[in-house]
């Protein structure tokens, strides 16, 4: 069966960035407005007050600093709290796509290739920001690839959903390289008023390109040794955001059109589900966990990783053996286990093992088994 490879990777990081202090100021104003306006309600025990954060607070329950937006005065604006980006037009590159297009480039560079070597473009992610027509169709056009692409969403296990499907791609023929894209504005379907979620996500882009071994001109080469995913029904992360939204009278603005999660059951279910998937990937592979240099987990919660980790390989892990970017990044969703790995790669020697993991809303989880070529 054709070996196929991750031939280069690229990343997009918006020009903003909030950190924890700046975000609480805002956050604490705008509870102190609502408080204000809703005094005589609370007092009657009719509404319930709502309590302030502290960036220790943010910081203790999720290892996040700070977090890249790609619009911050709308966030910080107590008033509105939500970021203020204006609509293009339909004849304008979209917001998606041009961030896409910043990362593949990164991602073409460094695997030697050209949108000319590239069939297929596959964007996968959490947030799309349309329905159609597919992102990936309009990424293809910009960048002048000539082939196809399509969307795909598995919440946060989409990268690693992605890499198995342009596996399958290369290894049957169907395309000599396929791009893999996981653009995320997570600011869009953020609630900035939950004092619970408020801090998670940040906003980036990552960019993959998968093809053929034979032929790679890369420096940067990674076989992949074995895939592995699994899907497992849960209404613990949920966002409920969609076509059926004109139909609901409470409108777009309703809480549940926003990200919700319950973060404790999150845990408690999710953390040995990828310990264990990680494990079945490396004895898939035929290996063992000893061989293995790095992990590049999904980068939702600090807690999780080290928990997950620390299942994995029977003691805490070192710093370079789990990698963290979460404490600037935040969580960006699908991004977030592909900016691990596009920062955390060159140092590894040839022939290091590692395994790259994602796990979010599904419950969905992937594993990719990788050797540096």
């Amino acid at each position: 069966m054709k070996q196929a490879v991750i031939s280069g990777t690229g990343l997009y990081t918006p020009p903003n960035s909030i950190s924890n202090e700046e975000l609480v100021t805002a956050f604490n104003a705008y509870v102190e407005l609502f408080n204000a306006e809703n005094a005589a309600a609370i007092a009657a025990g009719t509404v319930t007050a709502l309590e302030p954060s502290s960036a220790a607070f943010i910081e203790k329950a999720s290892g996040i600093k700070s977090r890249y937006v790609m619009e911050k005065t709308g966030i910080l604006d107590p008033k509105r709290m939500t970021p203020r980006i204006p609509e293009r037009s339909n004849e304008e590159l979209s917001l998606q796509a041009e961030i896409c297009v910043a990362a593949a480039r990164q991602a073409l560079d460094r695997a030697g290739r050209t949108p000319a070597d590239i069939d297929m473009v596959l964007v996968a992610c959490s947030n799309m920001q349309r329905a159609y027509p597919a992102m990936a169709v309009e990424v293809q056009q910009a960048l002048g690839i000539d082939g196809f692409g399509f969307d795909m969403n598995v919440a946060c296990s989409s990268a690693t959903f992605g890499i198995q499907t342009a596996v399958g791609a290369v290894q049957s023929g169907q395309a000599r390289a396929v791009l893999i894209l996981n653009p995320e504005i997570t600011s869009g379907h953020l609630d900035y008023r939950d004092r619970d979620s408020h801090f998670i996500f940040g906003d980036a882009c990552t960019a993959i390109i998968v093809e053929g071994k034979e032929g790679a001109v890369s420096k940067h080469q990674w076989d992949i040794l074995d895939t592995k995913l699994k899907t497992s029904f849960s209404n613990n992360i949920r966002n409920n955001f969609g076509f059926m939204n004109r139909f609901d009278e409470s409108g777009i603005g309703a809480p549940d059109k926003l990200f919700k999660q319950q973060g404790r059951k999150v845990f408690k279910d999710v953390c040995p589900m990828a310990a264990q998937m990680i494990k079945d990937s490396i004895d898939r592979a035929g290996l063992k966990v000893e061989q293995m240099s790095r992990f590049w987990l999904h980068q939702a919660n600090l807690s999780m990783n080290q928990l997950i980790s620390r299942t994995i390989l029977g003691r805490d892990a070192e710093p370079m053996e789990a990698p963290v970017i979460l404490d600037t990044y935040a969580n960006t969703s699908s991004a977030g286990s592909i900016i691990a790995f596009h920062k955390h790669q060159d140092d590894l020697p040839s022939g290091a093992y590692g395994v790259i993991c994602s796990f979010g809303a599904g419950y969905s989880i992937g594993s990719v088994v990788v050797r540096k070529a």
